[in-house]
């Protein structure tokens, strides 16, 4: 839900009110602009606009973040290539890198209406372990149906080079695991080592997201039937979509998980009714066509992503390049995410790791 702006991340309303009217987004610079702020993620900060009563979404990198990960000229161009062909992408307006408006770059796009899904919104609904397998299932279906676009009809062709996807997810994951190392975790080493060694040669290519979880989904409503749209493209490209799935596989956190990941990373798929990781492989394979043997190397490598995600974070903390308390215990959610991928690799499966 959007709350008030946070101290230090406001926007220059009054250049912004300019930049709607020059779009055609408005029709007054007297017009009323109330501006609030949605306060999950660790990334993007993204806006909610209400004027002229209508509702906007603007998203912006967080500030001093480098270009690479946070182009919003390259979002925008997802969401305006997946506007020609594919309904649930959010409705892309506009965007602009001229940085003297709001001290960034940034995109406008629509407010889509719906339920986004995430552990404390499911407490508040009370969401059965009945709803569950629902759940479950619509957002399998909206996966392979991303996975099932033509890129080439969308004019995304260019978004990634497919071929050569997965040796440079590992080469460069790695790399940046040991640019912001800070402490000493030796599972991250043996984990490298081993994905860097079992690798697949051959994979599919498709058009990726590469963050796909329940709360990046929005629900039309709380019969879990349809999902009017996806939302956070930031990281989306072209590859191997079994890598997009040990992402989410990844973030699919289970009761039997490590207490510090329940709690600093809550997850609406640990409560009662949510079907298994390898329930949730099984049923994209059936949904996709797609084999699915040999799970551990894309699921180890996704938990490895997420622990770098994790502790490049934690450096920026441990520098002293951002003060945001929730940030100060994530070199141990790094740590604990290459002991699951290492224990995952021991074990070769990916459930029941401790």
């Amino acid at each position: 839900m959007a709350q008030k702006v946070r101290q230090g991340e406001e926007l220059h309303e009054q250049n912004l009110k300019h930049y709607l009217l020059d779009n055609q987004l408005i029709t007054s610079l007297n017009s009323e602009l109330q501006v609030e702020q949605f306060s999950t993620g660790f990334s993007n900060l993204t806006y909610l606009l209400n004027i002229e009563e209508r509702e906007l979404v603007l998203r912006r990198p967080p500030k001093g973040a480098i270009k690479r990960g946070h182009d919003m000229g390259r979002e925008f161009k997802v969401l305006t290539g997946l506007n020609r062909g594919f309904a649930k992408a959010p409705k892309a307006y506009c965007f602009t890198d001229d940085s003297e408006i709001i001290g960034a770059q940034f995109y406008i796009m629509e407010k889509v209406e719906g339920i986004i899904l995430s552990a404390k919104e499911a407490k508040r609904r009370a969401v059965t372990p009945d709803e569950f397998p629902k759940i479950a299932n619509e957002w399998l279906t909206t996966f392979v149906e991303l996975h099932q676009l033509n890129y080439d009809n969308l004019g995304l062709s260019d978004l990634g080079k497919p071929d050569g996807y997965v040796e440079r997810q590992v080469r460069n994951w790695s790399k940046q695991y040991l640019k912001a190392a800070t402490d000493d975790i030796p599972e991250a080493e043996k984990v490298m080592n081993w994905v860097a060694k079992n690798q697949p040669s051959k994979y599919e290519h498709s058009l990726i997201h590469n963050d796909f979880k329940y709360d990046n989904v929005v629900f039309a409503d709380d019969s879990w039937q349809k999902i009017n749209a996806i939302l956070d493209w930031e990281m989306c490209t072209l590859g191997d979509p079994l890598m997009d799935l040990g992402t989410s596989v990844a973030y699919w956190m289970t009761g039997e998980d490590p207490p510090m990941i329940l709690e600093g990373i809550p997850s609406p798929t640990a409560m009662p009714g949510n079907p298994s990781r390898s329930e949730i492989v099984e049923m994209y394979g059936e949904k996709s066509g797609r084999s699915v043997k040999d799970f551990v190397f894309y699921y180890s490598f996704g938990l490895f992503k997420i622990a770098v995600i994790a502790q490049q974070i934690y450096y920026r903390y441990h520098k002293g390049l951002t003060t945001n308390p929730k940030f100060a215990q994530l070199n141990q959610a790094a740590r604990l995410f290459c002991m699951m991928a290492w224990q995952a690799i021991q074990k070769q499966r990916i459930e029941r790791l401790f």
